[in-house]
């Protein structure tokens, strides 16, 4: 049915009218909590999978990729879909397609299928969040205030992924890791029965008929995304460039993003304008999620090897430092919140001291692999990597909707995506991996008596150490912008080009 456009104070029409108004918005924030902790195959229960599956761990990595890079994909179309269908549709289509893949999920082993399930899944379980999320968006944040409004969201967005990871660690320790699977089929039928019950069909404008959508565009994306992943997720399987398979990727690849950036200039609509790549400030921002990224990686492999290969704690051991790192992500979000609403102050102190912290949990690693370390020890730096890590999220992608009109404002989204969400994770774990194994094989070849848990543990150490380099010189700059000479002179400073045009005529 149709209705007229809600002016005025925040109102949910959408719902019966005997619902309770108190309630209603947070049934909305219960359903995209939901939707968040879905998925298809779950990285918490990987080495769970590989033993009953026969699925290699990279092919379990690569499926969880998949997921997420699907969960980047729907930008540019979510106001299409809005415009197009009822809330009621939206949010029982995603709830089912999202129920059918973890379903699927279950009952195959093939590798390519479960790619297609799980890239499904994360682009609907997007979907459904942002249907849920755009519909109180007005009561989280009154004036769509974007500074109040990404940091609340993303106490959800980012604090799932914790969460989820928790959950699924705890779920497959007492039950399987199917049962995670039909965990998350639970929760979307329970969302469907809300929907069923609470809800009706609501419109508050006439449909838009969905024109002008650059399907093959997002495949042709997707695709790219995807080829680049697996590049470096199996890079160190197959031995990077000595295996044909691998080189056989990289044309792929190249190919791929020729024929998707040749094809994106010469049509009307597509997925993403090149002019959304073209503002000032965008290549600045895409380096600093790339650095958000890399230091954020180091717990995925470093952390990993040392609990256990060297300590040997089992997944619930360290499964506590994902609650851990949920309440780092909480405290950041709601930092950002007031450093910015109330504080009122710049964004790159903001981002000066999420670097601060994001390098003090790389600086307290580093003296603290050892093989005598407890788990208490992990809480401090994992709650400040977390920390970092928000605060970098957030703040980011607030300066993005300030840099960006609304026109390219989710395809902005979606180029950073093509950044953050996976490729350069799986980048950094390629070239984590290969230099543990070039730093093993090193310390092995010495010959001062190490035996190969030692030589694991030093190799961890330096590589810890190689990044506290790293990291600290990117802090410095930090700190140096907000020295007033500096600053000034390096905004100052002329191009090379014309430098060099000033020495050849002062020579002549």
């Amino acid at each position: 049915m149709a209705g007229p456009i809600p002016m005025g104070p925040f109102a949910m029409p959408m719902y019966r009218e005997w619902v309770p108004k108190a309630i209603r918005p947070w049934i909305y924030v219960l359903m995209a909590l939901m939707f968040q902790l879905s998925g298809c195959i779950y990285l918490g229960a990987a080495s769970q999978i590989t033993g009953t599956t026969g699925l290699m761990h990279d092919d379990v990595m690569f499926i969880g990729l998949c997921n997420v890079v699907g969960v980047n994909m729907p930008f540019p179309f979510l106001f299409r879909y809005k415009f197009r269908f009822t809330n009621k549709n939206l949010l029982l289509t995603s709830a089912l397609v999202i129920a059918t893949c973890n379903l699927l999920a279950l009952y195959t082993t093939f590798l390519p299928l479960l790619c297609v399930l799980a890239f499904l899944a994360g682009y609907f379980k997007l979907c459904g969040t942002f249907e849920c999320i755009s519909n109180v968006q007005l009561w989280m944040a009154p004036g769509r205030d974007f500074k109040i409004f990404f940091p609340l969201l993303y106490i959800i967005v980012i604090g799932d992924i914790f969460l989820q990871s928790w959950v699924a660690g705890v779920v497959t320790y007492y039950f399987s890791w199917q049962m995670m699977n039909w965990l998350v089929i639970g929760l979307m039928l329970l969302i469907m029965l809300i929907v069923f019950t609470l809800t009706k069909p609501f419109r508050f404008m006439k449909p838009m008929p969905l024109i002008s959508i650059d399907w093959l565009g997002c495949i042709l994306w997707s695709c790219c995304i995807l080829e680049l992943v697996w590049l470096f997720n199996y890079g160190e399987y197959y031995n990077w460039t000595d295996g044909l398979q691998w080189r056989i990727g990289v044309v792929l690849f190249f190919i791929t993003l020729f024929i998707t950036i040749g094809r994106a200039r010469h049509i009307r609509h597509p997925y993403i304008e090149m002019a959304a790549f073209r503002y000032k400030n965008l290549l600045p921002l895409l380096v600093l999620f790339v650095i958000t990224e890399w230091l954020d990686s180091t717990p995925k492999v470093l952390q990993n090897t040392l609990t256990s290969g060297v300590l040997h704690w089992g997944w619930m051991t360290t499964n506590i430092l994902q609650l851990v790192g949920w309440i780092g992500n909480a405290i950041g979000c709601l930092f950002t919140l007031f450093w910015m609403k109330q504080l009122k102050q710049k964004y790159t102190s903001l981002l000066t001291i999420g670097g601060l912290c994001m390098v003090a949990y790389q600086v307290m690693m580093y003296f603290y692999v050892s093989p005598t370390l407890n788990l208490e020890r992990l809480y401090l730096p994992t709650l400040l990597r977390a920390i970092g890590f928000a605060i970098y999220f957030t703040s980011l992608t607030i300066y993005l909707e300030e840099l960006m009109p609304f026109q390219h404002f989710f395809m902005g989204l979606t180029i950073c995506g093509i950044i953050r969400n996976g490729p350069v994770g799986s980048l950094m774990g390629g070239v984590y991996g290969y230099s543990m194994r070039h730093h093993v094989a090193e310390n092995l070849s010495r010959g001062i008596g190490l035996d190969p848990t030692q030589a694991l543990l030093v190799s961890i150490k330096q590589l810890y150490g190689i990044t506290c380099l790293i990291g600290v010189a990117f802090v410095l700059i930090l700190l140096l912008w907000h020295v007033q000479p500096v600053r000034s002179t390096m905004k100052r400073m002329k191009s090379f080009h014309k430098l060099a045009k000033q020495t050849i005529l002062q020579i002549r």
